[in-house]
């Protein structure tokens, strides 16, 4: 199967309190994005890269795959007002009949666990997680009892059937419904399709705050630096 990578690019990192997008910066010496696209460019299934993000940092990518040497073709998607408005950008551009979904702030997934995705026969699958703590709902007063058993910690890459999860956002924005990811907003319009859940790592993490940059650069020296 063939596969276009759609890479979310738009966040403001707004939480990280920095004159830069998170995604930027630099993570042992190479901007957050990097990681990701470096890994990608090495996806045979990946026919091309779709990157969403704002204008103004469409040059900087450009001069950023340049310099390390990205070599599939990769092209441009206006990022929207939230992730979901983003991913649906992506996904207009995507002409491969497989979507791989990503996101810039999420770097440390190797290229083994793009492969198992991949080949995970599922056209339909996300990367996940059990949920090692406990969790109730609720905001000022507990108001209910989740079980920990029955739930899973969403992470990324995804990947989808392109016609099957586009639909669905379609869907989705003619309602006006809000999701916060794919697995679930695809659930609630195909509850018919199964969505295969595969194992994710607890090293995976989205860079959200700068205490996520710390560990990350931890992450890095102990799991990615010692594979060299």
């Amino acid at each position: 199967m063939k596969y276009t990578f759609v890479l979310l690019s738009g966040g403001t990192g707004s939480r990280m309190r920095n004159s830069i997008p998170k995604q930027y910066m630099l993570l042992a010496g190479k901007p957050m994005i990097m990681h990701v696209l470096e890994k990608a460019d090495q996806l045979e299934d990946v026919e091309k890269i779709v990157i969403v993000c704002a204008d103004e940092y469409r040059s900087p990518i450009a001069l950023m795959l340049e310099q390390y040497g990205i070599t599939k073709p990769a092209e441009f998607a206006p990022a929207g007002a939230s992730r979901q408005a983003s991913v649906l950008s992506g996904l207009k551009r995507t002409e491969s009949p497989n979507v791989i979904i990503h996101e810039a702030a999420r770097p440390f997934v190797t290229v083994e666990d793009y492969l198992e995705l991949i080949r995970e026969p599922s056209e339909n699958a996300m990367i996940g997680m059990s949920i090692p703590f406990t969790v109730l709902k609720g905001h000022e007063t507990v108001e209910g009892i989740l079980n920990r058993s029955e739930l899973v910690n969403v992470q990324l890459p995804h990947k989808y059937d392109t016609k099957l999860i586009l639909d669905a956002h379609l869907k989705a924005e003619a309602e006006g419904a809000e999701f916060t990811e794919d697995a679930g907003l695809l659930f609630h319009y195909h509850p018919e399709v199964p969505i295969r859940i595969i194992p994710g790592k607890d090293y995976n993490i989205k860079i959200t705050t700068r205490m996520d940059m710390l560990t990350g650069e931890i992450i890095y020296d102990e799991v990615f630096r010692r594979r060299k």
